[in-house]
């Protein structure tokens, strides 16, 4: 008595712990929400009933012939008085226990204790297990040592929740255990490979992923054409399954983060030695599973672990947690990618792009781009305007004095003198042309990339820099006239009492090749610029990544401003060289014509600090504009995604896990609610207990 009065306060307790996780959620809704499903009254208050709250409130086991057992186990875990009608207070209780650390685990006690006592006893374990799929195809042996060590010698013994954990974490181990010692009758520690593949598709269904079903364990002969399966092969395999998750840190601890970095079985054993447990046979097993899946001729990459195993429930929680956050700061930039309806797996597969294809595919990402470039020029358009002024400023000494001490000084000068407009003065014209500039670099950089990149997305260092290379020299043709005429409308308040300069007066006076005006020292500037740029940017994003090489949108932003610091600063000296070149010299000042030119009479009349001049303002206006504009064109693509066959920006996708059960994403579902899928879902994936959809046995798919 005194024992099931205790497991009863520990239940609640961890109840009220939950409600400590739920000080943001909104009982009223909830309790609005709660109504919508409460369809029976009892002693005056309102009740869900186990089918409604299974079948319509979590939308699992909607199929017409559902197994009606099933449904009864699963409310019983929200029902705690278990008679199969749940109350607000269970309704809410429930809530606060999803929200735990170690809710999956309560969740599964409450499952098997089938009384409400707060205690487990073997006859509940038993009872539920019975009724599993698992159980139906290969029955656990209820009378093993295992069960009795834990629930005593009579089996009378009452687990509690903290024991039952311990329990359920080794028991799925000791089923597979069983199940070998069923296969092997005559104790010479082997099975069959066909054994091997019935345990693996029945006991551990839940570990392997489809191609791994399909191309390893359905194979014939697996493992390397043995007939017979060794003990230690059989428990080192699943054992690996079991800690994949440590399998890819070991990876990322070899390569210092990489994620394409290709790994050797020696690289991977030392790195593994220095931080886990992970035996040599179960190296020797990875690096099998990888060849036979991916042809990896003895070198693995990240990409290749991803395919071994399913998403496993922490995983799937802490991913939907992520998705839920977005929703509630509306970030959407966070969700999964909004897909617009691809037409074009209708007509062709990846493999068979044609030009038309690759130019839909330039289109979309030319538009996108241009959008991006837009916002990111807007941003930072007052710091440009101080650069430029910065640049054209003479410092030799027959000039007089100068107009701007430092880039502080000409900010406040353009304010108190032309107004807070006059910081954007030629924003216009700017606007006009940076969208195709910026759209053409990020359009191409992305296509010589596509045409570099292996099957496993992997580039080559100096590819990127090629892409790059090639980015920074395409827009020249539309970031050189577009430059010169907004340096010229730039300048022109400089002068008191002038007349307004207008764009397309500028445009009518410098002509068709004036337009071209320093497209030389352009390319002095664009194209190293982007050389370093974009490798830089990949790199450090993938530095920011997450474990899952997921980019955050404030990583992908941070990415792009650090990447911006090396490149905008070292073309500095071309920069200045083309400003000089584009802009119209004053009365008094020196001309040049052309860049050598240009670099000598520079260099001798103000000396080899002039070509730094505006350094820092262009690195302050470079760095965030380049980040402002990846991050926005990336985020685009997030949003707007059509699949062309190509590829798309990596750290891209945040895969909300979808569970097997999972068909929508109820707008009702609050508070802790929101990860009430993933976590019944985990009872699969992570202990494989899977109760029965149906009522009666379906027929096999052919």
């Amino acid at each position: 008595m005194f024992k099931s009065l205790l497991g009863s306060l520990i239940t609640q307790a961890s109840c009220q712990e939950g409600a400590g996780y739920l000080k943001r959620a909104d009982t009223e809704k909830l309790h609005e929400i709660f109504l919508q499903y409460a369809t029976v009254e009892r002693n005056g208050e309102k009740h869900i009933t186990s089918e409604d709250f299974v079948r319509k409130y979590l939308g699992l086991f909607n199929e017409d012939d559902y197994n009606k057992e099933s449904v009864k186990l699963i409310a019983g875990i929200v029902d705690m008085d278990k008679d199969g009608f749940i109350s607000f207070s269970e309704f809410q209780a429930f809530e606060g226990l999803l929200c735990v650390p170690d809710a999956l685990y309560k969740t599964a006690f409450q499952l098997f204790d089938t009384n409400g006592n707060g205690l487990v006893a073997f006859d509940e374990f038993a009872e539920v297990m019975r009724k599993t799929v698992l159980h139906k195809k290969l029955p656990f042996n209820m009378e093993s040592t295992f069960v009795r060590l834990y629930f005593g010698k009579d089996k009378k013994r009452l687990v509690t929740y903290q024991e039952f954990s311990q329990f359920l974490h080794d028991f799925h181990e000791e089923y597979g255990v069983e199940a070998f010692k069923k296969c092997d009758k005559d104790g010479t520690g082997f099975i069959s490979a066909g054994d091997f593949r019935d345990i693996m598709m029945s006991v551990k269904s839940h570990l392997l992923t489809k191609d791994l079903k399909t191309k390893v364990i359905n194979a014939s002969g697996f493992p390397q054409g043995e007939r017979k399966i060794s003990f230690p092969f059989f428990m080192a395999f699943n054992s690996l399954l079991n800690n994949m998750e440590l399998i890819k840190r070991v990876y990322l601890n070899a390569t210092n983060g990489h994620r394409t970095q290709e790994v050797t079985k020696e690289e991977f054993l030392h790195s593994a030695q220095m931080m886990s447990q992970i035996t040599p046979l179960e190296v020797d097993i990875l690096f099998t599973l990888c060849d036979t899946l991916h042809n990896t001729n003895g070198r693995i990459v990240y990409n290749d672990l991803n395919t071994i195993t399913p998403e496993q429930y922490f995983k799937q929680v802490t991913r939907r947690v992520a998705e839920i956050k977005a929703v509630s700061e509306e970030v959407n930039m966070l969700r999964e990618p909004f897909r617009v309806v691809n037409f074009l797996d209708r007509l062709m597969s990846p493999e068979e792009r044609g030009v038309l294809i690759q130019i839909l595919e330039s289109t979309y990402r030319f538009t996108l781009g241009s959008i991006a470039g837009a916002v990111g020029a807007s941003a930072v358009y007052p710091i440009d305007l101080v650069k430029t002024r910065m640049q054209n400023q003479r410092t030799g000494s027959f000039i007089g004095e100068v107009a701007y001490r430092n880039s502080f000084d000409c900010f406040k000068k353009v304010i108190r003198h032309e107004g807070v407009f006059g910081l954007y003065r030629g924003l216009v014209p700017q606007l006009i042309g940076v969208a195709p500039e910026k759209a053409i670099k990020l359009t191409v950089n992305d296509l010589v990339r596509d045409k570099f990149m292996d099957k496993k997305g992997n580039i080559p260092l100096y590819a990127e820099i090629l892409a790059g290379a090639c980015a920074g020299g395409s827009q020249v043709v539309f970031t050189n006239p577009l430059e010169i005429v907004k340096i010229r409308l730039q300048v022109a308040g400089e002068i008191a009492g002038a007349q307004k300069v207008r764009a397309w007066s500028v445009v009518k006076d410098l002509g068709l090749f004036g337009l071209y005006k320093g497209a030389k020292a352009c390319l002095l500037r664009d194209v190293p610029f982007s050389a370093i740029y974009f490798p830089a940017y990949a790199h450090v994003k993938a530095k920011f990544a997450d474990e899952n090489g997921y980019n955050h949108p404030l990583t992908l932003l941070a990415a792009g401003a650090i990447a911006g610091i090396p490149a905008a600063s070292l073309v500095t000296p071309a920069d200045v060289i083309k400003t000089r070149l584009q802009v119209v010299a004053r009365s008094g000042q020196t001309t040049y014509n052309g860049v050598i030119d240009a670099t000598r009479k520079i260099y001798a009349e103000e000396g080899a600090r002039a070509f730094w001049k505006g350094a820092i303002a262009r690195v302050f206006r470079s760095s965030p504009q380049f980040g402002v504009t990846l991050v926005t064109y990336e985020i685009l693509q997030r949003l707007f995604y059509v699949d062309f066959g190509g590829s798309r920006p990596t750290g891209s996708e945040l895969h909300v896990a979808t569970p097997i059960e999972e068909t929508t994403k109820k707008a009702d579902h609050i508070g802790g609610y929101q990860v009430a899928i993933p976590v019944l879902t985990g009872l699969e994936t992570k202990f494989g207990i899977s109760l029965p959809r149906f009522s009666f046995q379906k027929p096999a798919q052919q």
